[in-house]
């Protein structure tokens, strides 16, 4: 799931997982862009692997009964072994002796039913013991796979696609292949619909760049429109010193050097 999550979408899912296996073939088609998950089958998912993490909890619960087993037998062995050695002590007494030895006699043989008691005792503090080590990690273990399957939930929740067809309490359901093709057309309809918000996203930014284009057009015709006024208000100028010089030409030689040094100002403008 975590490889899916940070893989290329458009790279298939690889590897077989064992507690995942139902959700790697859908998981990969939906990488490739040929189908989405709908809610029967996120629900069948979830089943699946539901019903694996129950399996896998299995072995668990028999080594927690084993361990009980095991001592419970080792009980009753060691009762056994204890009644038996009680029996015999009981049949070894001899009351035809003194009290001393019949008191070493009786300690003597006391020492088997005590081992057999010990054994019985042993055996279930182990079992017990046993049983609880277990447990506590089956315990553990069912805490973890419990926030697994609600992480895996809510992350096929937000891959899920409700079917707007789906037959309410008390309808008749739709068959599978109408329910398919509902799917599919709902999927088309959204590729159409993201296509089309693109295209729209593509015609705002060609309309905002004719108008920009438009912006620097005008600016031209400004800038053309000026120099031109500037070329005609030079022209003017021009005729109107053409002007002064021939009037200046036509004037008698004894304003001559005045003349020259017009000449000379009107060279320097």
């Amino acid at each position: 799931m975590e490889t899916f999550r940070r893989s290329n979408p458009e790279r298939a899912v690889e590897g077989k997982p064992r507690l995942l296996a139902p959700m790697a073939r859908m998981l990969g088609n939906r990488a490739r862009g040929k189908a989405a998950l709908s809610a029967p089958s996120m629900r069948t998912i979830l089943d699946s692997v539901q019903s694996r993490l129950e399996e896998s909890r299995d072995l668990s619960r028999y080594l927690i009964g084993l361990a009980i087993f095991l001592g419970l037998l080792g009980t009753f062995w060691g009762l056994l072994v204890t009644i038996r050695s009680v029996s015999e002590t009981i049949g070894t007494l001899n009351v035809g002796n003194d009290a001393l030895t019949m008191f070493s006699a009786l300690k003597e043989n006391l020492k088997e039913p005590l081992g057999g008691m010990s054994t019985s005792f042993s055996t279930s503090l182990f079992g017990l013991a046993s049983s609880l080590v277990i447990g506590f990690l089956d315990l553990q273990a069912g805490h973890a796979q419990n926030r697994f399957y609600n992480d895996l939930e809510e992350w096929l929740s937000g891959m899920t696609h409700l079917s707007s067809g789906s037959a309410l309490e008390g309808e008749a359901s739709v068959p599978a292949y109408v329910q398919a093709l509902l799917e599919q057309t709902a999927d088309g309809l959204e590729r159409m619909q993201r296509a089309i918000v693109e295209n729209e996203r593509e015609r705002r930014g060609s309309n905002e760049q004719f108008a920009e284009i438009s912006t620097q057009l005008g600016r031209l015709n400004d800038l053309l429109a000026r120099d031109a006024r500037e070329r005609q208000a030079a022209a003017e100028v021009q005729d109107e010193l053409k002007s002064v010089l021939r009037q200046i030409a036509s004037h008698p030689p004894s304003e001559s050097r005045l003349s020259d040094e017009l000449r000379s100002e009107l060279r320097l403008l």
